[in-house]
């Protein structure tokens, strides 16, 4: 399908948005106050307004709120009764979910089992660390891998992946080592007493000197004498990854002069990879030489990512292959990882045969589905076009999805504003594991009912998780078209550009609110927005203006081309500064004299997981509405370009906030 028809429809589905819900019933009233008591805990006020739901749509979510404030009372027949009453619905299994955890906590394996089975979710790290805890206790049965990789993923410690480690180190099917990683694991996420909880299932006797090694680590590596015990090895390891965090180049000195002769090559390897993670984070020089250290073989997934970042930084690309070969399958097979390690292996001086299985990865993961998938097309020579469009849903698709009491009661709570319920239930009921689940052509028609009922969000992100089918009208939707297209090229403003950003910004939701307080359809920040206001001429601006679409949309459109116009009108940076603020992409540069980088490396080295995230999405969301928009096929690497120090004789904007 060409791109000037998928705009056509695009236009055609905006028409075609139901209009807005009515005013509120007496019992939507009553579903927003128990909303509210259940946010308060007030358990009393829901049982008392409960009756008052009978018959509402939404009287599931009632009913679920009234139980669960009251969960640990309620009595096992209760329970029962709600499972049985709710039977299929989101709000059976998240009280499920729910009654799981109470009885793992309280080690009830006999109501736990009969519970179990019929958890369809299965989202929670907790609950299934239970479930295999369960499982160990009572039949002896050997998960000690599956414990491991739930207990790693977790930040935290956990009750239940705690419990279970606990029961398989018993039985010895978990070694200290594997205890001890879990302890590195958690030191480098921060949770500090999360690692006082793991070091004690192997040394409870190492309180004291724990607390020293996370508290002053700088003091134990300095004054404590270095040694081959075991204990004393792994506490080191601790405090020289807390010690890295503040100061990775004084760690890396207590390592190399002092420590690193007394550990484990395993243990070395991972103190050098936390080492090398942090000066890779502070974009240091030294990060490189720091992972080189030591063996690939120690260190966390993690930290080879960061190994290999630092490497593409410094256009090492032997060590960037060699720290993509040595990541796990899983991190391995990422579209970053296989589209750089493709890369590696086209540089000069490559066989052929490693060529030719470069380009086979490349071509594997090419699509429009994202910003590696795209560049890897256009590293293949191939264009940026759009793939066939699927064939239109039929009237009985449309109406099954229109029919459909889960997504139902999702647009109902979203239009009553309860949207975080709303959103939770439409996943379920499109998730492919709850009851039924869903294909692709039923998941086409549930993103259209979205779209319809312009619920953007659930549009977008439901057409996403199709696997054989791509919809780029449902994925990238152009609604408030006039409003963002005009203002943007009134201030000569890439259109494609204010789109990719609002896309990932806020999916369309007009009243969108951020937990910091951006608002609107651009996520502006009321300080921004006071200042933005001034300098394109909005008088008498006040901040609660910004969830007005056109206030929002000048001033979020306003701010955008200063910051664009401060960083030269480079894409990468504009995003990485309207995300971050422009103070760390000017710092994110590099020093004066440094050499440019490829954009996508330099992107792939910005220090926040959300901004380096967030820049990606939204150039490859520009890069696609470039395309609906002019109806050409774009360059997501013209797009990118080159990032190089900031020109220090040049004039700048230092007034940005």
């Amino acid at each position: 399908m060409q791109f000037r028809t998928i705009l056509t429809l695009i236009g055609l589905a905006v028409a075609l948005v139901a209009p807005p819900v009515g005013a509120q019933s007496a019992s939507d009233t009553v579903l927003l106050e128990m909303n509210q008591a259940f946010k308060k805990g007030d358990s009393a006020r829901l049982t008392a307004l409960l009756p008052e739901t009978r018959g509402h749509l939404l009287a599931p979510w009632a009913a679920y709120w009234e139980l669960r404030a009251r969960l640990e009372t309620a009595s096992p027949d209760e329970v029962a009764a709600f499972f049985s009453r709710y039977r299929n619905t989101y709000q059976e299994d998240r009280l499920r979910n729910d009654w799981l955890l109470l009885l793992g906590q309280r080690r009830d394996w006999a109501a736990y089992a009969g519970v179990a089975n019929d958890f369809r979710m299965n989202d929670d790290r907790e609950v299934r660390c239970y479930t295999l805890a369960m499982e160990h206790i009572l039949a002896r049965v050997d998960s000690a891998d599956e414990v491991k990789t739930q207990w790693y993923a977790q930040k935290d410690a956990g009750d239940g992946c705690t419990l279970a480690a606990q029961s398989h180190l018993a039985a010895g099917q978990l070694a200290e080592a594997d205890i001890w990683r879990k302890a590195r694991l958690t030191t480098e996420a921060r949770q500090l007493n999360s690692t006082r909880q793991v070091v004690a299932l192997v040394a409870p006797d190492a309180a004291v000197a724990l607390d020293e090694a996370l508290k002053q680590p700088a003091r134990f590596l300095l004054k404590r004498t270095p040694s081959n015990q075991r204990q004393t090895q792994e506490l080191a390891v601790l405090a020289l990854i807390r010690w890295a965090d503040s100061d990775p180049d004084a760690a890396a000195q207590a390592l190399g002069e002092r420590w690193g002769k007394h550990l484990s090559n395993a243990q070395r390897g991972w103190a050098w990879g936390a080492i090398g993670k942090q000066a890779a984070l502070k974009l240091s020089d030294s990060a490189l030489r720091y992972f080189q250290s030591a063996s690939h073989k120690g260190m966390s997934d993690d930290q080879l990512a960061w190994r290999a970042r630092a490497a593409l930084r410094q256009h090492q690309w032997q060590d960037a292959l060699d720290s993509i070969d040595a990541m796990s399958p899983d991190a391995a097979s990422d579209s970053t990882w296989v589209y750089w390690r493709a890369r590696a292996l086209l540089q000069p001086g490559r066989t052929e045969t490693e060529r030719q299985n470069a380009r086979q990865a490349l071509q594997d993961v090419a699509s429009v589905r994202g910003f590696y998938p795209m560049l890897a097309l256009e590293e293949l020579g191939q264009p940026i076009d759009p793939p066939a469009a699927p064939a239109p849903l039929t009237a009985l698709e449309k109406e099954r999805a229109r029919s459909n009491p889960g997504l139902q009661r999702a647009l109902a709570a979203i239009a009553l504003g309860l949207r975080s319920e709303g959103v939770k239930e439409w996943n379920y009921t499109t998730n492919l594991h709850s009851p039924g689940g869903m294909n692709d052509r039923e998941l086409l028609a549930a993103a259209d009912l979205a779209c319809q009922q312009a619920v953007w969000d659930r549009c977008i992100n439901t057409s996403e998780r199709t696997r054989s089918v791509i919809d780029l009208v449902q994925r990238f939707p152009m609604p408030h078209r006039q409003a963002v297209i005009e203002r943007s090229r009134s201030i000569d403003l890439d259109p494609a550009y204010v789109y990719g950003l609002i896309r990932q910004e806020s999916r369309f939701i007009v009243d969108a609110r951020s937990v910091v307080g951006a608002a609107g359809l651009m996520q502006v920040m009321p300080a921004t927005a006071r200042w933005t206001a001034k300098k394109i001429g909005l008088t008498d601006f006040k901040p609660d203006q910004l969830h007005d679409r056109d206030t929002n949309i000048a001033i979020g459109t306003g701010y955008l081309k200063l910051v664009l116009d401060d960083f030269a009108g480079s894409m990468p940076l504009a995003a990485a500064a309207y995300n971050a603020g422009p103070g760390r992409p000017r710092a994110w540069r590099g020093q004066v004299g440094d050499p440019s980088l490829e954009a996508a490396i330099w992107a792939e080295n910005i220090p926040f997981t959300e901004t380096r995230d967030y820049v990606k999405k939204v150039l490859a969301n520009t890069t696609i509405y470039a395309a609906l928009i002019t109806g050409q096929t774009q360059s997501l690497k013209g797009r990118l370009g080159q990032v190089g120090p900031r020109d220090v004789s040049a004039l700048t904007n230092r007034e940005l906030p």
